[in-house]
């Protein structure tokens, strides 16, 4: 097959892929996180302003605004449930990396209705697109570990299976 230099240029457009209101709740969730842990904007603050952004009424506000508040409002505690599980202080990873741990955390404490590894799939994939190189790797290995400490049963079964 001859290659053109237009084509090149002009690769297909790739289609967007179908994210389902969960998905983008969790998007909307990490930049509140984000802008609450480094930039020190308020619950108020950020749910004011993340649902002015693009695509947010394609979101499931109520997880949006549920999760949001929980994670602050929980953070000391996440922070502690997730340092027993970390090779290093909690202030020293990244500040996605860290969000996304107290979001995944927290939904495994308070979401019992979605499946362990769906939680976990789901912080790998905000890991891939907005953490580190191989940060999907660290938050996988961390929230795994708080899944067999908060979720025992589940991933007790769920290693039976395997």
């Amino acid at each position: 097959m001859t290659e053109f230099a237009s084509d090149r240029n002009n690769p297909p457009e790739e289609k967007p892929a179908h994210k389902s209101a969960r998905r983008r709740s969790r998007e909307f969730i990490l930049q509140g996180l984000y802008q609450w842990r480094v930039g020190g904007a308020t619950t108020t603050t950020v749910e004011a302003q993340i649902p002015d952004l693009e695509h947010f009424d394609r979101a499931d506000r109520e997880f949006f605004v549920g999760t949001l508040r929980g994670v602050i409002q929980q953070h000391e505690t996440l922070t502690a449930q997730i340092s027993a599980h970390i090779d290093r202080p909690f202030t020293e990873l990244s500040p996605i990396e860290a969000c996304i741990l107290m979001m995944g955390s927290f939904e495994l404490a308070n979401h019992p209705e979605t499946p362990y590894r769906v939680i976990i799939n789901e912080a790998i994939e905000l890991t891939k697109s907005f953490g580190g190189t191989d940060g999907h790797k660290y938050v996988n290995g961390v929230l795994d570990k708080v899944a067999a400490q908060v979720r025992p049963d589940e991933f007790v079964a769920r290693a039976k299976v395997r």
